[in-house]
């Protein structure tokens, strides 16, 4: 089988013939049909993401395909069943093996396609603004790199949750997409001041920031008393700085959230998310779906839209 391995930090990871893996005990082993890219795949070719395999590994976070053997004491998913699962790695080949407890069985209307641009993407902004912000209808949420991968779906979801949507991207085209995804009102992150445009608005009660950098000092400073800022990620490459008076004088709160995490501490709570999200998809509330698909020849390429921002919504690799 061909597989994407990493054999070296900060060298591209090349196409390689593998043997075909045997599941081990616990594992089931699916013939992955599709498998969604992720701006952390950038942070582990550096070698700087904060879960990482050792190396030599095959890239891919989340796959979806179909099971095709399962390890011994394994009783389900039945060989032949539609899966999503959240790998880690090794999800950039065309056969892979994964614990059978993270496989999400798919309703028949979700595509390969759309599954693999489904977990991380939409599981992460689900817990952010429903378990940890706790955003609530009529509140004001303001997203940031809002036609990225994370960031439509943070629009997307907001609305859902009856929030009022404000996104923040670069260039028409990206708020055209953010618009299409539900956004009331649309900030050019290139040429807006996004503190003055969010404080005409009426101020953040929310803000949702897979960005970072200048962009989280603009937002910090348009938040409402008691907004909740949920720091993502920092696609900038700027981690900001927060000094803690401001944090006193304004009664925000910051948050992290790494949706990774909670598969190590809070299992039963990630599972419930991603069956919310698979029912509201199977309702027509939210519309997964992949932006950008390549084939895996081409992975290099589709990482580096990921690479350059030049990418809207969620960039799939399929087999």
């Amino acid at each position: 089988m061909r597989a994407l391995r990493l054999t070296a930090h900060d060298t591209p990871p090349a196409l390689t013939e593998c043997p075909v893996p045997d599941p081990a005990p616990g594992q089931i082993r699916l013939r992955i049909h599709a498998c969604g890219l992720n701006f952390a795949d950038l942070l582990m070719i550096k070698g700087s993401y904060q879960d990482m395999p050792p190396l030599p590994f095959t890239m891919g976070m989340e796959v979806a395909g179909t099971v095709d053997a399962l390890g011994a004491g394994v009783e389900g998913p039945a060989i032949g069943t539609r899966v999503a699962v959240y790998g880690g790695h090794g999800g950039l080949a065309e056969y892979g093996c994964f614990d059978a407890s993270r496989a999400t069985p798919l309703p028949d209307a979700l595509t390969f396609e759309a599954a693999a641009a489904f977990q991380i993407a939409y599981g992460t902004s689900h817990l952010a603004l429903e378990h940890r912000a706790r955003l609530r209808p009529g509140e004001t949420l303001l997203v940031l790199g809002a036609a990225g991968g994370v960031g439509l779906t943070a629009v997307e979801i907001g609305k859902a949750m009856g929030a009022r949507v404000i996104a923040c991207a670069r260039g028409a085209a990206k708020l055209d997409a953010a618009r299409a995804a539900g956004a009331d009102h649309l900030i050019d992150a290139e040429t807006d001041d996004i503190r003055q445009m969010t404080k005409d608005l009426g101020g953040a009660d929310v803000v949702y920031d897979p960005v970072g950098g200048d962009q989280f000092t603009a937002a910090f400073r348009a938040c409402r008393p008691e907004a909740r800022i949920l720091s993502i990620g920092f696609a900038s490459g700027d981690i900001p700085q927060i000094p803690a008076n401001h944090l006193l004088v304004k009664n925000v709160t910051v948050m992290g959230l790494y949706w990774g995490g909670y598969l190590t501490f809070a299992p039963d709570l990630v599972t419930q998310s991603l069956r919310t999200l698979l029912n509201w998809a199977a309702d027509g509330r939210i519309r997964p779906r992949a932006h950008h698909t390549y084939p895996l020849a081409r992975t290099l390429d589709a990482l580096d839209l990921l690479r350059t921002r030049q990418s809207t919504g969620k960039v799939v690799i399929t087999m």
